[in-house]
């Protein structure tokens, strides 16, 4: 089981490592907002403890960002037991809360929980419209019946993003907001990804062979990007 702590108070952050790595956790740290984003992209992580107050990027921001793809168990931590703090972030999906400072045994017990109702609620539902299939926990997209095909965490987050508002045109301004965030991104580089993306939905339709739709992003000039699923009765 892999935990990723987010702290940027390096010191509690060492002391949470040590207790759960003490009950069999993998661990890895995160001392602020991006760095913890690019973690969770990288590592994957079965558990995250994340901390409210972060520079760069701040808890509920980073807990939003995480929720919009995965359903990865969140455990957040706060300095104040202030009920607006707490309502916001179970409102952007955290499972649960600790208040500091807390006990070890208590903070144990409280990933313990989050994780066994993950565990009941199974794993995180599929996108898919037409003949698309997106994994979001896994980065993989498939046409039809085909192959899997891997996606980078960007790719990834762009495809997401662009499913969950099929139908629509995004401007390139929401669609750098949201696949890049505080982290930075411009129009040059949504182009190179929407290439990248490009190729990739091209490799899953030859994957799938003549009898599947072809999955496409349209460029619609001075506005931004759709998604187009041929054979998707809900696209008119």
């Amino acid at each position: 089981m892999r935990a990723l702590i987010v702290d940027d108070d390096r010191v509690l952050a060492d002391v949470l490592a040590f207790t759960l790595r003490r009950e069999g956790f993998q661990v890895v740290l995160a001392h602020d907002g991006a760095q913890a984003l690019a973690c969770w992209a990288e590592e994957r992580p079965d558990l995250i403890i994340l901390d409210v107050n972060l520079p760069k990027l701040d808890g509920f921001a980073v807990c939003q960002r995480i929720r919009e793809e995965a359903d990865t168990p969140i455990l957040l931590l706060t300095v104040r037991g202030e009920e607006d703090d707490i309502v916001h972030g179970l409102e952007l999906g955290a499972d649960d809360y600790v208040t500091k400072s807390f006990s070890p045994r208590q903070l144990v017990a409280r990933a313990r929980a989050v994780l066994r109702r993950a565990a009941r609620t199974g794993p995180p539902t599929l996108r898919q419209v037409g003949e698309l299939t997106l994994d979001p926990s896994r980065r993989e997209l498939r046409i039809g019946g085909g192959e899997a095909v891997a996606l980078t965490a960007l790719e990834a987050r762009l495809l997401n993003y662009l499913v969950l508002n099929k139908g629509h045109v995004l401007t390139g301004e929401a669609i750098i907001d949201h696949v890049w965030g505080a982290e930075g991104g411009d129009r040059d580089m949504l182009r190179q990804l929407v290439h990248r993306l490009r190729s990739k939905l091209t490799q899953a339709g030859e994957l799938a062979g003549e009898e599947a739709g072809q999955a496409y992003i349209e460029t619609v000039p001075g506005l931004g990007y759709g998604l187009v699923i041929p054979g998707d009765t809900e696209d008119s």
